[in-house]
């Protein structure tokens, strides 16, 4: 697979979603964030931005986001519980694996992503992370394990102009994931459920 070709058009993607503000429409907003979601011109169903402002220099907002193995993201973020690196493509390019935990007391299985993520950082000082689903020879889908497929994603770090301790941070996503219920009753039988970003 040409993983860099790959990982250069998701980037191309993002971009054009920064720059194409049209046809967004809010659908929760508090004090600090805001996430909107528009239908997506890449696949079926939807894609979600969710952004705000965030207090800290860019290398510190960065360091906390960075997609790197034992990085501060499995530490703070609870939705990520290891995070892999399965090769190491150039030297802003690599094919990684995420897992994600188990929810809702055991009964939905723990799910794992494989993406092909491109660093990329901006002559304004913007700096992103650009992923996408892959396949990988050494990473097929495992016991125990629900594979997720990630549409193109990433966050993306933009410094607000005048302010050197505030960064705008935006986030798109948009996935499939099928997940294991677990029947509480029969454990060995489980029922499967789909998932896809259609759904809110």
């Amino acid at each position: 697979m040409d993983y860099e070709h790959k990982a250069n058009t998701v980037a191309d993607c993002l971009l054009s979603y920064r720059k194409d503000e049209s046809g967004w429409k809010v659908c929760k907003k508090s004090n600090d964030v805001i996430v909107s979601w528009r239908p997506s011109i890449e696949y079926p169903g939807n894609v979600y931005k969710g952004e705000g402002i965030v207090n800290g220099s860019p290398e510190k907002v960065w360091e906390c986001l960075k997609p790197v193995p034992n990085g501060l993201r499995v530490k703070w973020d609870n939705n990520v519980k290891k995070f892999e690196l399965l090769e190491q493509v150039t030297e802003d390019i690599s094919v990684c694996r995420t897992v994600t935990p188990s929810a809702a007391m055991g009964i939905i299985a723990p799910r794992d992503f494989v993406d092909v993520i491109l660093v990329k950082q901006y002559e304004d000082g913007t700096i992103a992370s650009n992923a996408t689903n892959v396949g990988h020879p050494s990473c097929p889908p495992q016991s125990g394990y629900v594979r997720g497929f990630n549409h193109p994603c990433g966050c993306i770090c933009v410094p607000i102009s005048g302010l050197q301790k505030q960064e705008h941070l935006v986030s798109y996503f948009g996935l499939l994931v099928s997940f294991h219920l677990t029947n509480t009753r029969e454990s060995p039988t489980r029922r499967r459920c789909s998932v896809s970003s259609r759904q809110t």
